[in-house]
């Protein structure tokens, strides 16, 4: 589900709820952290978790 909403604007809301209740278990992990940083970002670019571009 996270690579149909694009990945960016997933880890930008788990930012902003982490922030908002200083929860950890609504941090975005570090293997979403990674992948954005890597510009996989889900249906918006090909490859997000899957690969979209077949």
């Amino acid at each position: 589900m996270n690579d149909l909403v694009v990945l960016d604007v997933y880890l930008s809301i788990m930012d902003t709820i982490c922030s908002g209740t200083y929860d950890p278990k609504y941090c975005a992990s570090l293997l979403m952290c990674k992948t954005v940083r890597a510009g996989k970002l889900g249906r918006k670019t090909g490859m997000g978790f899957f690969d979209y571009r077949k």
